[in-house]
């Protein structure tokens, strides 16, 4: 299976100008600044888009609980169900007070998830959201490559709801969210642990192998974060003895390995302009989605660029170099708005043909480089835009020897536990058109 995984480091040589193997960015200074020097600027170098879509991403270990759904005017249905292996800190009724489970009447009360909000959420929030706890009848065990679940991860669970919220996100205003769980559930596993038929994580994990969240489909609106370490399981229960006040007490379970929590993002994209996406080696042109590419981040879309011609500049001069260029991409208007916010930056890969990333896009300099935001305002949105330097990469990519051509991939920043979007124009989009300067000099 093409996995989505991404090497963040790359070894940058910077070659003199008089080799003929790949060279690095050139600094300007007085040897290439002299008066029998040409430098020209390039603006019509072909630049093509698309869309692509990886087959999985790495959504365990992410720390955060994402739950959800909603109907995507552009992107279609959105959905995420939020995976999760509990543990407790002890297993032992109020062990904190050494007393004898078995010679105290200890009471079951009550049983509730708390979710804490983490201050993410993507949709309406003024809308009802509701969703439903079952229990897993798998255990939470990632793939046996490797040690991750991803986003196209799912392990069975019990039709059975043990608890259930109908409720207007607040992700920024409240602090978090309680579900009440089932009575039923609960004074179950009250009575293993006070028979000690649970005594440790082995049994505990056992007899209840996992929880899965999952939203209702009667309706759709937002998708919201929550924290894995501020969450947990919280039974209620009491010491009742005749004629005395009861006491109270609480025994939580919480997420203490994040690597067995993970979110499962899928998006039913029937009836979109995106529903031929091809797999994930493939791409799907721009000239067929009306001159767009898209990013949508847990989903695994992405666009990618590429430069057909650009191995044709070395033969401007005998000896000459592109020292500098900056790619700018335009989201399209009214794809994006309050419920639907750019992103302040771009993530840019380097990929081969089929999509395999190799390495972060960097400057000579070995810099990580991203597309930044422009939000200046203006009238018609004519000034925003994602500049990205990428004067290092195409000096590379004409100069390079092999018929091999790579492409910048661009994804959004926290790609693998968030669902944020973007629409960009292509070269010949009417509007929000994409622009590449080039600045190159001969000597």
């Amino acid at each position: 299976m093409h996995k989505f995984i991404l090497m963040f480091f790359f070894a940058i040589t910077i070659l003199s100008c008089g080799t003929d193997t790949d060279a690095g960015e050139f600094v300007v200074g007085s040897d290439y600044l002299a008066l029998s020097n040409k430098a020209i600027l390039i603006d019509t170098v072909t630049v093509e888009m698309s869309t692509i879509n990886f087959d999985s991403l790495i959504t365990s270990n992410q720390n955060r609980i994402l739950v959800g759904n909603y109907d995507d005017p552009i992107f279609g249905k959105v959905k995420s169900n939020s995976y999760l292996q509990l543990a407790g800190q002890s297993y032992t009724l109020n062990s904190g007070g050494g007393s004898d489970t078995e010679a105290v009447n200890y009471v079951f009360d009550s049983i509730a998830m708390i979710l804490k909000y983490d201050n993410y959420y993507y949709g309406d929030t003024t809308k009802v959201q509701t969703f439903n706890i079952h229990r897993l009848t798998q255990r939470v065990k990632p793939n046996t490559e490797d040690d991750n679940l991803y986003n196209n991860s799912s392990f069975a669970y019990n039709d059975e709801s043990i608890g259930t919220i109908s409720y207007k996100p607040r992700p920024i205003e409240k602090d978090s969210i309680v579900i009440k769980m089932s009575d039923v559930f609960g004074s179950a596993l009250f009575q293993k642990l006070k028979k000690r038929e649970i005594t440790d994580f082995d049994s505990f994990s056992e007899y209840l192998k996992g929880l899965v969240l999952v939203p209702s489909t009667s309706n759709t609106s937002s998708l919201i974060g929550f924290h894995i370490a501020e969450s947990k399981v919280r039974m209620y229960y009491s010491k009742y003895q005749a004629d005395t006040e009861e006491t109270p007490y609480i025994l939580d379970f919480s997420i203490l390995d994040a690597t067995k929590q993970f979110n499962s993002i899928s998006s039913d994209k029937t009836g979109t302009i995106l529903q031929s996406l091809p797999i994930s080696s493939s791409k799907l042109s721009s000239s067929l989605t009306n001159q767009q590419g898209f990013i949508q981040s847990g989903t695994g879309v992405s666009c990618r660029i590429d430069f057909p011609n650009i191995k044709q500049l070395k033969y401007i001069s005998d000896n000459g170099a592109i020292v500098n260029a900056e790619l700018v991409l335009k989201p399209v208007n009214n794809t994006y708005s309050a419920k639907y916010p750019l992103a302040d930056s771009l993530s840019v890969f380097v990929a081969d043909n089929l999509n395999r990333i190799s390495a972060s896009l960097v400057n000579s300099a070995g810099t990580t480089v991203y597309g930044i935001l422009n939000k200046k305002s203006d009238e018609f949105n004519e000034n925003v835009g994602y500049t990205i330097p990428i004067g290092n990469f195409l000096q590379k990519e004409m100069l390079k020897k092999s018929d091999s051509r790579s492409s910048l991939i661009l994804t959004l920043p926290g790609i693998s536990k968030t669902v944020n979007r973007i629409v960009l124009g292509d070269q010949k989009h009417l509007e929000n058109k994409i622009q590449l300067k080039i600045y190159y000099i001969s000597y």
